[in-house]
């Protein structure tokens, strides 16, 4: 579980770099509110239709996703560490008049607290599985608050990019064992994308965003990943990786693409840098055998 002097330097580091990050678009509640959506395919695709069902997008930042969800019919709440993060998504909420719920909680304990089976679709997008020091307990959350045959699906930047450093060299040892990692602070990684990440058009904003707060991450593979979601009674129906990254930046020279999508320079060769997975609770208490499918784009 989260240890509260990690989890109070984690939600200091978010707090100051939302009003970085929202400085750089400045009308995404006018996109939202005109029928826009921040989603990318790759989630949607996996979420399947989400019209009527009940959804949570857990650790849902200032939850322009969990709007686009809502939009698209889904009864959605969203959970966040990050007090201006929520702060933020209501401010969304009311100004795009599209109504879904927002919870200033942890993650692992808004998922004890809530009704077993409450949610018929669960969501984690871009970024989370490293803000997890127990995987297995969020596992065993999700699997819980999933209603018979409800789905849970991630979007996550692929481990194995974490390996090379901003140039493209290989400089660190493949995630494993949910080893942590302090840095100085949660970056303005929405300036860095130069529009990527914000489809409502893009603005300067705040140039030079320094961190004064430190956070702390955990690095996990794929593996691990498949292997806590199936030990907690999921079945993975889907394993999917992209050699491209939606949104955000994360390397030196990346190319854009139509999208919002930034691929790898023309000299770095085609390797995993994003994937998305989906698994699903059984319709009875039988735990059928997990058989991933597993997919190049």
């Amino acid at each position: 579980m989260a240890d509260p002097t990690i989890n109070e330097q984690n939600r200091r580091s978010w707090n100051a770099a939302v009003p970085a990050h929202a400085s750089h678009r400045p009308h995404l509640a006018a996109f939202l509110r005109a029928g826009g959506l921040t989603l990318f395919p790759e989630e949607r695709e996996l979420l399947g239709e989400v019209a009527g069902t009940r959804l949570l997008h857990v650790m849902c930042n200032t939850g322009q996703d969990t709007l686009s969800l809502a939009a698209l019919g889904a009864e959605a709440t969203g959970v966040d560490l990050s007090d201006a993060a929520i702060a933020e998504a209501r401010r969304l909420s009311v100004e795009t008049g599209i109504a879904a719920r927002f919870v200033h909680d942890d993650v692992y304990t808004y998922l004890a607290a809530a009704s077993a089976g409450a949610f018929e679709r669960v969501y984690a997008g871009y970024g989370v599985i490293c803000w997890l020091p127990d995987l297995a307990a969020f596992a065993r959350g999700v699997a819980r608050v999933l209603a018979p045959g409800g789905r849970f699906v991630l979007m996550e930047f692929h481990p194995l990019s974490n390996m090379f450093d901003q140039e493209w060299r290989l400089a660190h040892g493949y995630p494993a064992g949910g080893a942590r990692l302090t840095l100085p602070g949660v970056g303005d990684y929405v300036g860095a994308a130069a529009g990527g990440l914000s489809p409502g058009g893009f603005a300067g904003g705040q140039q030079d965003f320094v961190n004064p707060h430190p956070c702390h991450l955990f690095r996990w593979g794929v593996g691990e990943v498949v292997s806590a979601l199936a030990t907690a009674g999921l079945r993975i129906v889907a394993l999917r990786e992209h050699p491209f990254v939606n949104g955000e930046r994360p390397f030196a020279r990346m190319r854009p693409a139509p999208g919002r999508r930034w691929l790898p320079p023309a000299d770095v060769p085609p390797l995993p840098l994003m994937y998305g997975l989906a698994a699903e609770a059984p319709h009875s208490t039988h735990r059928p055998e997990a058989r991933p499918e597993r997919l190049l784009d």
